[in-house]
């Protein structure tokens, strides 16, 4: 038996006459008296098949007349130049004239329809049906450029001397960052695998074993907090060199990524992505991953307002914090007293400011502000100098400690560019952005933890400092690629000396005793003669998110999770046997809540 002998993408004016055979899934009908046409689709297009009463048999036709969408049939006929041309798909010049049909398998009443429906169609819906979802052309799309970015990837690396090298899936709990899954050992009770963060430690045991150059696609997890740039199990691509430096790392990046690009896009990269320092990125766009779209930028205002009688603002700046402004370019109209009430509100819920302050200029210059009372003319001079504003623009500012007023800021800054149409949503963006800190505090807990890992190595010129004690402002050998706002990859320069690994753990609060339980296997290896090493890993899922320019990882995810980390269509995650945790020595203490 055939089933087909062209996909139902290919056939054009060259085929007029052949008698083909075609499969597919009914993706609209519509009957015409003697006449029944229906639109029949596969993975690579659409052809329309033709029921005529001159040219087919009636017990035939009654059939097609019958067939629901998504029925699956196949036919065969001869294919004709079509009378009324469609120029928008590719077999639009012909048509296929059935002599023969086959009903492979109906269709029930569908939960939603296929075709047509993107708009109203709820993603819960979506995601409980999604082998549905799948065949719409949107998102079978998305699966064939997800297949085209792995393809390039593997090619790249591959003519670049990479060795593909697969890692375990059953590990041992390691702190990563987020929280592990955890998977009960049967054979040894009371003990616990996890599931990989990623394959870090892995994959530099194999420069320590002289591989050299690796790669590999990995599945990685992680137990923290969704959003829709994150899912509890993703596809990393996951890179590690030996006897590289910095540069070296990065310019091999930059070739794979935008050897990717062309090929998913169909676009070039052709120029050099600009490296940007931490410090400047977090300094002028309030964002280690700015979106270099658009051009609005932080203005410090901090040495403009430290005398001024606003004490909000001077009272900031004596207890060490900062005052920093963003301008809403020809705003003045737009921003009303209740949509600077939501900027306001939105800063104070979501980055814990106290406050927002602005200053409306109007297009003859005459300045609008509840804090205009407390500054001398010269002081709103400079502000206005310092922040570029002019007429019809409008001026955010935001007073507290750095790390507040930068993540206020920065989210502001995004929300003007896509209210205010500032950003180019034609182009891309690459950015390198470099020197991240080693350490970053976390007030909660009362300690230092490491901004990447504890594996990052430290740049020379901080060395001397972090000898010495210093653990604030010490950078390290860091690079994250930046692509429109969204951080695709990122990776560093490991440490391949024991002793500096050592003090490393030691500022992070880690005994001896505790890197030995955690890390012994891993300390133990670099004893044997260690490369220097770096890496980097991308998120493939999120990278291809902004390369199609969607609104969601779970778009390019064939089977996605939900923001509760929940299969709709699995139902996963579910309840197992009493039986099951008994040999598992596991006893669940959940209570449902009444």
């Amino acid at each position: 038996m055939t089933y087909r002998s062209h996909n139902l993408g290919e056939l054009r004016k060259e085929n007029i006459g052949q008698v083909v055979t075609l499969s597919g899934w009914v993706d609209t009908k519509r009957d015409l008296g003697g006449l029944t046409f229906i639109d029949l689709r596969d993975r690579e297009g659409k052809t329309q098949i033709v029921f005529d009463i001159d040219y087919t048999n009636k017990d035939i036709i009654e059939t097609a007349q019958k067939l629901r969408n998504e029925a699956v049939i196949k036919v065969v006929g001869e294919v004709k130049e079509r009378a009324s041309k469609n120029l928008n798909i590719p077999t639009g010049e012909i048509e296929v004239f059935v002599k023969e049909l086959e009903v492979l398998n109906q269709c029930d009443v569908l939960p939603f329809q296929i075709t047509g429906t993107e708009e109203n169609l709820s993603e819960n819906i979506r995601l409980k049906y999604r082998y549905l979802d799948i065949r719409r052309p949107k998102m079978i799309q998305n699966l064939k450029m997800r297949h085209r970015m792995i393809m390039a990837i593997r090619n790249y690396m591959d003519q670049a001397g990479f060795l593909d090298v697969d890692t375990p899936i059953l590990t041992k709990s390691t702190p990563e960052g987020a929280r592990d899954f955890l998977v009960p050992s049967r054979i040894n009770g009371g003990t616990f695998y996890a599931l990989p963060q990623s394959p870090q430690i892995f994959k530099q045991l194999l420069m320590i074993g002289g591989v050299e150059k690796y790669f590999q696609i990995a599945k990685c997890f992680r137990d923290e907090d969704l959003r829709a740039d994150r899912q509890p199990e993703f596809t990393q691509l996951d890179v590690e060199m030996s006897f590289v430096t910095q540069d070296d790392v990065m310019n091999e990046i930059e070739g794979l990524a935008k050897y990717v690009f062309k090929h998913v896009t169909g676009e070039e990269a052709n120029y050099t992505f600009e490296r940007m320092p931490y410090a400047i990125a977090m300094g002028e766009y309030g964002s280690d991953k700015p979106d270099l779209r658009f051009e609005v930028k932080l203005k410090d205002l901090s040495d403009v307002v430290a005398k001024s009688s606003f004490k909000a603002f001077s009272a900031t700046v004596e207890n060490g914090g900062i005052v920093k402004a963003i301008v809403a370019p020809k705003a003045f109209e737009k921003f009303s007293r209740k949509v600077l009430g939501e900027y306001e509100d939105y800063a104070k819920q979501y980055f814990g400011a106290k406050g927002m302050a602005y200053i409306k200029i109007a297009e003859n210059g005459e300045i609008s502000s509840p804090i205009a009372k407390f500054f001398q003319e010269d002081e709103m001079k400079a502000i206005l100098e310092r922040t570029g504003a002019g007429a019809g623009d409008v001026i955010l500012i935001i007073a507290d400690r750095a790390k507040t007023v930068h993540a206020a800021l920065g989210a502001l800054r995004l929300r003007l560019g896509k209210e205010l149409g500032l950003i180019d949503m034609n182009s891309y963006k690459f950015l390198w952005v470099v020197d991240f800190p080693m350490f970053e505090y976390d007030e909660e807990e009362g300690r230092y933890k490491a901004e990447h890992h504890p594996f990052t190595s430290i740049k020379e010129e901080d060395m001397e400092k972090f000898l010495a004690g210093q653990t604030d402002n010490i950078r390290t050998n860091t690079y994250d690629l930046v692509l429109n706002g969204s951080e695709i990859g990122g990776g560093s320069i490991r440490i391949s000396n024991t002793e500096l690994q050592a003090k490393v753990f030691e500022r992070l609060s880690l005994s001896p005793e505790e890197a030995k339980e955690k890390f012994g296997f891993f300390l133990d290896a670099f004893k044997y003669g260690a490369p220097p090493h770096g890496g980097l890993a991308f998120g493939i899922d999120r990278w291809l998110m902004v390369m199609l320019k969607e609104e969601s990882i779970r778009d390019v995810i064939p089977f996605p999770k939900t923001n509760k980390g929940q299969c709709l269509m699995t139902e996963a995650p579910g309840k197992v046997e009493e039986e099951q945790l008994e040999e598992l020595f596991l006893h669940s203490t959940f209570q449902e809540e009444k």
